[in-house]
C-alpha cells in the first residue's frame, strides 16, 4: 500500500473552539475547565499541514454560536462552521450564518438527550430551508438510536453527516444493528460518515479496534466520496488520552492507501463543506 503523506490541501472536518467565561447552555453534560481558542486550533492545523478546518458548535454552548461565528469571520477562507440552532430560527439568521461560512447544523443527541420530532413543526420548516440552502445536518447519536433520526432527515432531502463512525455500541461493535442500519442508509447517497473520535466508541483500545473493523464495511457501503476525517480536537473528556498527532495518525492506520486518504482528507470534504 502507498503511504506517502498528504500535505496542505487536507481538511479537518471536526473541531471545537471555546474559552472559559463564555455563556453556557442551561442544560449540558459537562463544561471544560480550560480554553481551546482559535489561535490554538490554527496552530494545530499549521503543525500538521492541514489547510482547512470545520468548527463544530460545542454542545455546552447551546445555540449561542457567536464565538464560532467570530472564528469564521477571522479566517473566512480557511474555516467552515456547523452551528446549533433553535428549530424556530429565522431564515434571516440562517442566511447570515451562511454568509459567514456555516454549512450546516448539528443535532447532538448522545446520552439522555430527547430526540425532537423532526417530522413536525417547526422542524419540518427548518429542514426544508436547510435543504434549499444545501446545508447538512450533522448527527451525533448512539448507533442503536440512529435509524429513528436518519429516516425523517432523509425524508426531508437534507444531506446527513454522521459523527464518530456512527457511535456503535462498545460491546456489539460493527454488529450493532444501528451500525448495520447506517450502512444500509448509504444507498440513499445523502449520508456521509466522519472517521473521527474512535476513542469515544470504547475504552482500552476497543474504539480503535471497532474503527478497524468498520473501515472495510464503510468503504464498501459509502465509498471514499462519502467519508471524511475529523480530528475531534480538543478531544473533550478525553484530553488526557488523545492529542492531535494521534488523531491524525489514526487515519493512516485506517486508510493506508494514499489515494483513499486523499479522497477522505481533500476531495470529499472540500465539496461537502463548500471549500470549493
Amino acid at each position: 500500500m502507498k503511504t506517502s503523506p498528504i500535505h496542505m490541501e487536507a481538511i479537518d472536518t471536526h473541531a471545537h473552539i471555546f474559552e472559559r467565561g463564555l455563556k453556557l447552555a442551561s442544560v449540558r453534560r459537562y463544561a471544560p475547565a480550560y480554553d481551546a481558542t482559535l489561535a490554538d486550533y490554527l496552530g494545530m492545523l499549521d503543525r500538521h499541514d492541514i489547510a482547512g478546518g470545520v468548527l463544530v458548535q460545542p454542545s455546552f454552548l447551546g445555540t449561542d454560536n457567536s464565538y464560532l461565528l467570530a472564528g469564521l469571520h477571522a479566517m473566512p477562507g480557511r474555516l467552515r462552521g456547523i452551528a446549533v440552532v433553535d428549530p424556530a430560527v429565522s431564515l434571516a439568521a440562517l442566511q447570515e450564518m451562511d454568509a459567514a461560512g456555516v454549512v450546516g447544523i448539528r443535532l447532538n443527541l448522545v446520552g439522555n438527550a430527547a430526540v425532537p420530532d423532526l417530522s413536525g413543526a417547526p422542524w419540518r420548516t427548518l429542514l426544508q430551508r436547510l435543504a434549499e440552502m444545501d446545508w447538512q445536518v450533522e448527527v451525533h447519536h448512539e448507533a442503536g438510536r440512529l435509524p429513528k433520526v436518519l429516516a425523517p432527515l432523509l425524508d426531508a432531502s437534507v444531506k446527513v453527516v454522521v459523527d464518530h463512525f456512527g457511535r456503535p455500541d462498545p460491546v456489539l461493535g460493527v454488529d450493532d444493528p444501528g451500525f448495520r442500519a447506517l450502512l444500509e442508509a448509504a444507498a440513499s447517497r445523502r449520508v456521509w460518515v466522519k472517521l473521527s473520535g474512535a476513542y469515544r466508541n470504547g475504552a482500552n483500545g476497543r474504539g480503535q479496534q471497532i474503527a478497524l473493523d468498520a473501515m472495510p464495511l464503510l468503504r464498501a457501503a459509502f465509498g471514499m466520496d462519502r467519508l471524511v476525517w475529523g480530528s475531534d480536537w480538543p478531544h473533550t473528556q478525553f484530553e488526557q488520552d488523545v492529542g492531535y498527532p494521534q488523531s491524525r495518525r489514526a487515519l493512516d492506520t485506517w486508510l493506508p492507501d494514499t489515494e483513499e486518504r486523499r479522497m477522505v482528507l481533500v476531495d470529499t470534504p472540500a465539496t461537502l463543506f463548500r471549500f470549493r
